[in-house]
């Protein structure tokens, strides 16, 4: 059985394709401004790579923001669920989710069984997003990649008082005209970040164990402080972007085989 999870993202859109059940092939692409377009070429690369054709797939669901403009889905389930059940896939004991995202970020409460409970995003604004931290990194003059290993430098965080991009922005270019190291401030705003996920996970709940997905995941820096900050050690998967593609083309095999 092959079966196809397209997650088309605010700012990416990954495809993870399975042949029962098991992970054999993904593909991510900046979503831009034409999300039909990309879907069907990020997925028609998968294809190619494996020597396939789109009628070759069983079963295809597609998920994210832009799940409902993929025509040649058979189906479409909104991202909580598939991110809720991928993330329970590749780390069966996980109860709490926290995806950080491109363009929004999000906490998700599951059950034993993968479904979810509850959940909490922030999708409104960028604080708190991949997006935040590009801003700031084209303001430090840092690449994207390499702000979380900057960051680990040092254990003294300059103080950000702002959650917002703007403010945040323009702390961030005071900080700079004052000679703060740039690790420093990173820590600052990685610091931020962590601050602003754990008053959403008050309000869902935090329950062990815990497992972090999204784009941001790849940030050594914010994952070092939310576990020091939540005490606990956190599940990391290989490949975090790919979670909700790949929880969406599970979900697809399990239709398939009707469980």
């Amino acid at each position: 059985m092959l079966t196809a999870g397209i997650d088309v993202g605010s700012r990416t859109t990954k495809v993870v394709i399975l042949e029962s059940g098991k992970w054999l092939e993904e593909k991510i692409k900046n979503t831009g401004a034409n999300s039909i377009k990309r879907a069907e070429e990020v997925f028609n690369s998968a294809l190619h790579d494996l020597n396939l054709k789109k009628g070759d797939i069983d079963y295809i669901i597609a998920t994210g923001y832009g799940r409902v403009n993929i025509s040649f889905a058979d189906e479409k389930i909104t991202e909580i669920t598939c991110h809720g059940l991928g993330a329970h896939k590749l780390f069966p004991n996980t109860k709490t989710i926290i995806d950080i995202g491109g363009q929004d970020s999000k906490v998700i409460s599951l059950d034993d069984k993968g479904r979810v409970d509850d959940f909490v995003m922030n999708d409104k604004c960028a604080a708190g997003t991949g997006r935040f931290l590009e801003v700031m990194a084209d303001n430090l003059e840092v690449s994207l990649e390499k702000i979380g290993e900057l960051s680990l430098k040092t254990k003294k965080a300059a103080d950000i008082s702002s959650t917002c991009t703007v403010f945040a922005e323009s702390e961030v270019i005071s900080l700079v005209a004052e000679g703060i190291k740039k690790s420093k401030i990173l820590r600052g705003l990685h610091k931020s970040i962590v601050k602003r996920m754990i008053g959403m996970m008050h309000k869902v709940g935090l329950n062990k164990e815990i497992t972090m997905t999204g784009g941001v995941c790849h940030n050594d820096g914010v994952y070092e402080i939310l576990e020091n900050e939540l005490n606990s050690k956190i599940n990391r998967p290989v490949k975090p972007q790919y979670v909700g593609a790949y929880g969406a083309a599970d979900l697809a095999y399990r239709k398939l085989r009707k469980i």
